[in-house]
């Protein structure tokens, strides 16, 4: 079947007729919750993002399948749920797993796009560079993996936090320009991709920025962007953690277990934000690149992230929640001809629509196992409805004990943990966007909870894979 799909792709070009399928730039920052401007994030200084966001269409409700590194990069490069792929650990291997998987940009490689790999894609521990879990055959051309230390000498922090092995909040402030570090070198080597690559093909370029997972390490100019003073704590509920159930809690998972005074969180999220800040920056090349080269009006654009992260939300740091913050992500999409570009749509999404809507937008025929929508009709129409809910799961405890899956309605927020066993939350976002008040016990709201229950029994089925890793083992190089 591949075969006729690959013939019948290069009989719809007429010999010796330029290829004129549109390019692919496909950027994918790491642990990026929606703190850009665009995205109502008042303090965080994201200039080229929130441009870009003008020229495309801005998805304010998408969510990633599993707030962890592998198993949602796994999910949004195959196509396929968490529950489908088995990855759902920085350990579990997708290729093991389903061994003839044919990736987002194997696809388009194999459909004669010339493709490139800058950076983070697939999973890569960081800061070592080691677990690389990348697809050699979608390439063309890769960067190679490498431990992005030493870094160079930093600037004293004010305030620091100090805990135990793999559970601190580390930053370095580095008084050197952007290509000193590994995110701006990966922004300068597409560049040059882009400069030299074989313009006879279009092209799938995709740049993956580490930043801003930690350490937060990022040129000391973007942390002076933002003084330590001028960083707001959120005004939160005293009693917010009451009733989140236990495997929801922080302490649930090995190394996310940190409490920070106010003057940590407020440092941590200073130095956070400078990240986003120095991604935003690299974003911003890459777009300037591609007007310069003359390349936008026939480029497909995307900047995301795989998941959230906490800034201390719920008393949560890090990602591996099912909370707003560590499922939602920011998704940017500008296609050449789309009717929504400049708009901004309140309609459902999925990392899992990606691979989908790249092949619908490029004109390739995607391949039957996806299970993501294509997001075209939204990018004509940001009113258009495709999903009645975004669907995450995730794993929690000392040893993985507990399974979690959330459904994200329009209104509402449903996650189960163990189908329930140990612990149901329900969140209005009518009244509650921020998921303070779990309303699972609240019998006014019982017809609701058994159908987004009934929803998610039948949408993502509990899965059982052999426990070879307890969760978090490998987090210290994610």
């Amino acid at each position: 079947m591949l075969r006729l799909i690959l013939l019948l792709g290069c009989l719809s070009i007429p010999l010796g007729a330029a290829d004129t399928r549109p390019n692919v730039l496909f950027m994918v920052a790491d642990d990026l919750a929606t703190t850009l401007s665009t995205y109502g994030y008042p303090k965080a200084q994201t200039p080229n993002l929130d441009a870009f966001a003008k020229t495309g269409v801005l998805f304010s409700r998408a969510y990633c399948q599993f707030p962890h590194c592998n198993p949602s990069r796994s999910s949004m490069m195959s196509g396929l749920r968490p529950n489908k792929t088995g990855v759902t650990d920085n350990a579990d291997n997708l290729y093991e797993n389903i061994p003839d998987i044919l990736t987002l940009p194997h696809h388009f490689k194999n459909q004669g796009y010339a493709t490139a790999r800058c950076g983070k894609i697939f999973h890569l521990g960081i800061p070592t560079g080691l677990e690389s879990m990348d697809d050699p055959q979608a390439w063309d051309f890769g960067t190679p993996f490498k431990d992005e230390r030493p870094y160079p000498p930093k600037r004293e922090s004010s305030v620091t936090v100090k805990t135990g092995k793999k559970q601190g909040l580390s930053w370095q402030e580095i008084p050197v320009e952007d290509d000193a570090l590994c995110d701006g070198g990966f922004a300068s080597t597409a560049i040059d991709w882009m400069k030299n690559r074989d313009a006879s093909k279009p092209f799938f370029l995709a740049v993956g920025f580490h930043r801003p997972h930690l350490p937060l390490v990022a040129p000391a100019k973007y942390f002076d962007q933002y003084p330590f003073e001028s960083i707001p704590l959120p005004d939160e509920p005293a009693d917010d953690v009451a009733d989140i159930p236990l495997p929801a809690r922080n302490g649930a998972v090995p190394g996310y277990t940190l409490t920070a005074t106010p003057e940590q969180r407020r440092a941590a999220i200073r130095a956070y934000l400078a990240c986003v800040s120095y991604v935003d920056a690299q974003a911003g090349r890459l777009l300037t690149a591609l007007k310069e080269q003359g390349l936008l009006e026939n480029t497909i654009v995307i900047f995301t992230s795989d998941h959230g992260w906490h800034l201390g939300e719920h008393k949560l740091w890090h990602k591996r929640s099912l909370f707003e913050e560590s499922a939602g992500v920011p998704l940017l999409i500008s296609a050449p001809g789309m009717k929504g570009n400049g708009q901004r749509s309140s309609s459902l999404a999925e990392l899992l629509d990606l691979y989908p809507t790249l092949c619908d937008l490029a004109g390739i025929t995607a391949p039957a196992h996806l299970q993501g929508k294509s997001l075209k009709p939204i990018l004509n129409d940001p009113s258009a409805v495709l999903h009645d809910g975004a669907f995450t799961q995730a794993r929690r405890g000392a040893k993985a004990e507990y399974w979690g899956r959330s459904v994200r309605t329009n209104r509402w927020r449903c996650t189960e943990w163990n189908e329930g066993r140990d612990g149901i939350e329900l969140y209005d976002h009518e009244t509650d966007p921020h998921e303070y008040t779990n309303l699972a016990t609240d019998p006014k709201h019982a017809a609701v909870l058994a159908e987004l229950r009934s929803v998610l029994a039948k949408q993502v089925p509990q899965i059982e894979t052999p426990q070879r890793h307890p969760a978090g083992a490998t987090e210290e190089k994610d």
